[in-house]
C-alpha cells in the first residue's frame, strides 16, 4: 500500500499537466452525461444522443490524457534511472526537450538525482520557459497530432528514439 501511495505521488509530479487535463475532461463529460440523462428521462431521445457523443468524447480525451500521464510516468523511471547510472548527461534531455509534460518528468527525475540545476539550465539555455506548454511539434503543426508516428512517440516510450 506504501508503494502503491509513493507510485501515486510521483505520478501526480511527474505528469501534472496530462492528469489535471483528465480530470477536467471527466469532469466535463460527468456534466454532460447529466444531461443526456436528464433528456433521456423526459423522453427527448433525439437530443439526449446528440448530447451523448460530446460527452463520449470528453472521457475518451480524459482516457488519453491519462494515457499520457502513465507515459510520462515511465519516462520519469527511465530518466532517473540513466541519471543514477550515468550521471548528467545533455543527451538524455534533449530527448525529452520539446515537450512539457517530458521535461517535467525529466526535471523531477533530475530534482530528485541531484541534478536539477544543471536540467533546468540546460532547457533554460534551449530557449524553454514555464509557459511553453504544447509540444513543439503539435504547436507548429496542429494536425500532427493524429500522425501515427507523433503518437507512438508520445504514448509509447521506448529506448531507441
Amino acid at each position: 500500500m506504501k508503494q502503491l501511495t509513493l507510485h501515486t505521488f510521483l505520478l501526480c509530479r511527474a505528469a501534472p499537466w496530462p492528469l489535471l487535463l483528465a480530470a477536467l475532461c471527466c469532469v466535463l463529460g460527468t456534466l454532460l452525461w447529466a444531461v443526456v440523462v436528464s433528456q433521456h428521462t423526459d423522453g427527448e431521445r433525439l437530443s439526449a444522443m446528440l448530447c451523448a457523443f460530446p460527452a463520449l468524447g470528453w472521457y475518451g480525451l480524459g482516457g488519453i490524457a491519462l494515457l499520457d500521464a502513465v507515459a510520462r510516468f515511465i519516462d520519469y523511471q527511465r530518466i532517473r534511472t540513466l541519471l543514477e547510472r550515468y550521471g548528467f548527461r545533455e543527451r538524455v534531455f534533449r530527448v525529452v526537450a520539446s515537450s512539457r509534460c517530458q521535461r517535467d518528468a525529466a526535471l523531477l527525475a533530475a530534482r530528485q538525482t541531484g541534478h536539477h540545476p544543471q536540467a533546468r539550465k540546460f532547457f533554460r539555455d534551449l530557449g524553454y520557459r514555464w509557459y511553453h506548454l504544447l509540444p513543439d511539434k503539435i504547436a507548429n503543426n496542429p494536425f500532427q497530432f493524429f500522425n501515427p508516428s507523433f503518437l507512438r512517440q508520445a504514448f509509447l516510450p521506448s529506448r531507441n528514439r
